[in-house]
This record gives C-alpha cells, sequence and structure tokens, in this order.
C-alpha cells in the first residue's frame, strides 16, 4: 500500500517538474549552507590547531612587555631578558625541558645576485629542540660557534628556496648586513601557517653573533621554554611568573613587565572562538530550511485546491481520509528528501571549492550530513501535515462541486 502511495506521489511530483524544482529550492540552500558552513569551522578549527601546534607542543613564549601578539617590543623602557634569565628558567622551575634565548633582526640575505628579505634569529640549539625543528641537511650548531658567536647561519626552506632554488647551500657563504655568513644547515620545511606568517622563511645565527655583530647589545628579546609531558603548564607558568618577577625586582601589587604566552590556551580560544562563529553562522544559514519549508507547505496547498475534484473523487469511492493524507505528507516529505539529497551535494562540493580557495583543509562530519539530511524530511513532515490534513478533511460532495 505504501510502495503505491509512494509510486503515485513521485508521479505525482514529476507531472509538474519545474514547479517541484523551484519548490524544494529553499531546502537545497538551506541544507548546502548549513553543511558549508559547519564543513569550513570545523576545516578552520582543524587549520587553527595545526598553525599552532608549528610552534611546538607544550610550549610558553615569554615576551618583555604587556600582552600582545606581534614581534617582541623593543622599545627603550620595556627591560629585555639576558641569558641568566634563560638559564635560571632551565634550572630552577620544574617541569622545564628547556628554554631557548632568541633575539631577532629583519635582514637582507645577498647570494650571489638574488636577495631575499627576512627574520634573522640568533639563538642556540636549545631552540630547535624547543620548537621541535629537525635539520634536513647538514647540522646544527657546535659549541664553540655559539660560544665564540662564529658567522655561521641555519636557513629556512623558503630562504633556500628564495637563494638557492632546489640546489643544497651547505658550504655556502651569503652576506647579512655585510657580514660574511656560512651556511651549515637547512630547516626541515613547517609549511605556512594561517596567522599571516611563514615558520620557514628565517635564518639562525648564533646568538651571541647577531648580539655582538648586528644588535649591538646583549639583551634577549623572546624565551621559548618547552615544558615535559606529564607537567601542568598552568603550574610551569605560575613558577616562571614567580621566579622572573623575582629577578626583576617586581615588588607585591605591581604589574608584570613581562607576558607568558601559553600555545595551549591560545589553541583552546582560538578554536572556541570558530567554533562558535561556525554556530552562529549555521543557525542563520538553517534559516533557509524554514524558508524552504514555508515553500513547500505554500505549493501544497495550491496543489490541494488544484485537486480538489480529483480528491472528492477518491473520497466518493471509498478512500479513506487517512489514505489522502498520506498520500500529501508522502509527496511534501519526497519533495523534502529531494532537496536534501541535492542540497548534500552541493553542500559538500562548495565547500571543497571554497575550502580550497581559502587553504582551509576539506573536513567532512558525517554527523552534520546526516542531521541535515533528517531536518530536511522534518520540514518536509512539518510544514506538508497542515495541507494534508485539509485534503483528507475535505467534504467528498463540496469536492465533487469544485470547478
Amino acid at each position: 500500500m505504501f510502495a503505491e502511495t509512494l509510486k503515485l506521489s513521485i508521479r505525482t511530483i514529476m507531472r509538474n517538474a519545474l514547479r517541484s524544482m523551484l519548490t524544494v529550492l529553499g531546502v537545497v540552500i538551506g541544507v548546502a549552507a548549513v553543511i558549508v558552513m559547519v564543513t569550513l569551522g570545523e576545516g578552520t578549527t582543524a587549520k587553527v590547531t595545526s598553525d599552532v601546534a608549528k610552534l611546538g607542543s607544550n610550549i610558553l613564549m615569554v615576551r618583555p612587555g604587556q600582552a600582545g601578539f606581534g614581534p617582541a617590543s623593543a622599545s627603550a623602557d620595556v627591560k629585555a631578558f639576558t641569558v641568566k634569565d634563560v638559564d635560571a628558567i632551565e634550572s630552577q622551575v620544574a617541569g622545564v625541558v628547556t628554554a631557548a634565548p632568541t633575539a631577532s633582526r629583519s635582514l637582507t640575505a645577498i647570494y650571489g645576485s638574488l636577495n631575499h628579505a627576512m627574520p634573522v634569529t640568533g639563538t642556540d640549539n636549545r631552540y630547535l629542540a624547543a620548537r621541535d625543528w629537525t635539520v634536513a641537511s647538514g647540522r646544527d650548531f657546535s659549541d664553540g660557534e655559539l660560544a665564540a658567536g662564529a658567522s655561521v647561519c641555519i636557513l629556512g626552506e623558503t630562504v633556500r628556496q628564495a637563494l638557492f632554488g632546489d640546489g643544497d647551500p651547505v658550504g655556502a657563504v651569503i652576506r647579512l648586513k655585510q657580514i660574511a655568513c656560512r651556511v651549515i644547515g637547512v630547516l626541515d620545511k613547517k609549511g605556512a601557517s594561517g596567522f599571516g606568517n611563514d615558520p620557514d622563511d628565517v635564518i639562525l645565527v648564533p646568538l651571541k653573533m647577531l648580539q655582538r655583530r648586528i644588535a649591538g647589545n646583549q639583551d634577549v628579546a623572546a624565551i621559548f621554554v618547552a615544558v615535559g609531558d606529564g607537567y601542568d603548564t598552568a603550574e610551569v607558568q605560575a613558577d616562571i611568573e614567580s621566579l622572573l618577577r623575582e629577578r626583576r625586582g617586581i615588588g607585591v601589587g605591581e604589574k608584570d613587565n613581562f607576558t607568558i604566552l601559553d600555545m595551549a590556551q591560545i589553541t583552546s580560544m582560538l578554536t572556541s572562538v570558530s567554533g562558535v562563529l561556525t554556530g552562529l553562522l549555521s543557525a542563520v544559514a538553517g534559516v533557509s530550511l524554514l524558508v524552504g519549508g514555508i515553500g513547500i507547505m505554500n505549493i501544497m496547498l495550491v496543489s490541494v485546491t488544484e485537486r480538489t475534484r480529483e480528491i472528492g473523487i477518491r473520497l466518493a469511492i471509498g478512500a479513506q481520509a487517512h489514505q489522502v493524507l498520506t498520500q500529501f505528507l508522502v509527496e511534501a516529505v519526497v519533495l523534502s528528501l529531494f532537496g536534501g539529497v541535492i542540497g548534500v551535494a552541493a553542500g559538500l562540493g562548495l565547500a571543497a571549492i571554497a575550502g580550497r580557495w581559502l587553504n582551509v583543509p576539506f573536513v567532512i562530519n558525517p554527523a552534520i550530513v546526516i542531521v541535515a539530511f533528517v531536518f530536511s524530511a522534518l520540514v518536509g513532515v512539518a510544514f506538508g501535515y497542515f495541507p494534508a490534513r485539509r485534503a483528507a478533511h475535505l467534504d467528498p460532495i463540496e469536492a465533487l462541486r469544485h470547478e
């Protein structure tokens, strides 16, 4: 019986194919919009997590000055760190695996007729351990080079491509601010970050070399602290704050003149913001489903009016009211499901295209696909019931008189 009702409903829908397509357009747009928003949101969350992970896992970044994003402050009124501060953090704070000092300057590297502007970071081998970087070719700094501030450098992959193409730069000599610098290694590729910077666009030099020959001071602009597995980064952060307040002579009630950023907290915050925005956009997109449901109800009411005489004949020859109701309800549900199928396909396709254009991973959430499809069916039931009930309760005699 149900199979015959379904067949009859499909035949009726196909009889007015153009009108049926226009009717389900709202459902198609609604389902597609929800899937696009959620899929892009999932991809954005994955990208944020991946980008923060490139900074290193379980990392605390300590900078002089008040909280803020961007390069560490170089203002004269901000007290910089020293190498002794770094050594104190590494030796006196429980849970610290390593602490790496850094100081940076933006310079132009020159090799032959080629040049490339990028940040030059002075540091030591602890920086590679803290950031979880490996040397793809060549080697890291020797103890003698670090102690003497030798003019040697390790290139990021972006710098290598800019100056040497696909060639091996190890052993070559480049110039940094008129300083001849021998390349001893190339860092493993990290990949572009979504925070507006390229972690591979960097040159590492010994900290003493940058301090003496480029910066002209002994300042440490930032400290990267790697926290060991099993330790709470919040507790380690509190211990570092206490130590630095003591070393920098900050009295009780005075504000810190340094900032500690927890990469895990940043990841959580950005993920939370991304989730909220995705939810809001999906809710707005979901309004299209309601609009589509209203369109289905309107068309079904028109269909009841057009087929009043047909309904009267069916009721007059013995059809039950529930059979008429079922027929019109099935038509509404089939329309909604048809729109849901097209909407799911269109949504996934548009999400893939938008993700590639926005450089966001294409992450399919099967749950949202199922929910969107089921919701489209519920729209058909909810908005198709009233027209179906109206058809089922027509008076057969009045229906037969209808012209």
